[in-house]
């Protein structure tokens, strides 16, 4: 018997930093990078969608590392990712509606008495919806909706219930509210693009909760078709009057 290999046989092979098992932390910084690279232009929608479900598929940190090996955030240039972000204030998207910009009335209203009620899919949002969650739960995913307003107010009562709301990641999400023995949370979100709606949360929370959040991957791509339409516009314009003169 060879005492001396032994030890080296009962040894285990080292792991490589790669093949480590990836965490939902590991995942949330991949996913934090991608949507800094869609806000700057590097990664179209379709791009950042694809990569972030791929994202949520990987099972070890070098899989993970694949979907940024090419963006400069991934090799520790943040400037760009930094600027971007500061050129937009959180202070240029005020924390309540434009006066008259909402109507009084609902056009839109979500109940859910011992009951659930969800909304999502393609649906064409109006500017004031109302949920109610009384012993029940209230889904309003605005993740792949038709924004035709550039604001939304949602108002949100949830007693003894759940009213959950997510948005895409490119508009800006405000809220204001309170909860009683409840809680109440909106994550604050600031878009880069100047014609992004602003979706407002407010309502009250009794024993219940109402949650507002962004949905990862999920963006309104038409919102690149618009700046692209106001461009051309703006050109079509500029000729225009140059032809005239």
């Amino acid at each position: 018997m060879d005492l001396q290999k032994s030890p080296a046989q009962a040894s285990p092979r080292p792991v490589a930093s790669t093949e480590l098992r990836a965490s939902d932390a590991d995942r949330d910084r991949i996913a934090d990078l991608l949507r800094d690279a869609l806000a700057e232009g590097r990664l179209t929608p379709e791009e950042h969608a694809e990569r972030v479900e791929g994202v949520l598929a990987a099972k070890t940190v070098g899989e993970l590392d694949v979907f940024v090996r090419d963006l400069p955030a991934a090799h520790g240039d943040t400037r760009r990712a930094t600027t971007a972000y500061a050129s937009v204030p959180s202070s240029a998207v005020p924390n309540r509606p434009s006066p008259g910009a909402i109507p009084v009335d609902p056009d839109d209203r979500l109940v859910a008495v011992f009951s659930a009620s969800v909304r999502k899919g393609r649906w064409r949002t109006g500017r004031r919806i109302h949920a109610f969650a009384i012993f029940g739960s209230v889904e309003i995913d605005l993740s792949e909706a038709l924004f035709e307003h550039r604001q939304v107010m949602i108002r949100a009562y949830a007693v003894f219930g759940s009213v959950e709301i997510r948005v895409p990641e490119n508009v800006s999400l405000r809220g204001s509210g309170g909860g009683v023995l409840g809680d109440f949370a909106v994550d604050m979100l600031d878009s880069t693009e100047p014609d992004a709606p602003v979706v407002y949360v407010d309502g009250l929370a009794v024993l219940g909760s109402i949650e507002a959040r962004p949905k990862r991957g999920k963006v309104i791509a038409d919102l690149f078709d618009r700046v692209t339409d106001r461009v051309a516009r703006k050109v079509d314009d500029s000729l225009r009057k140059h032809l005239e003169r």
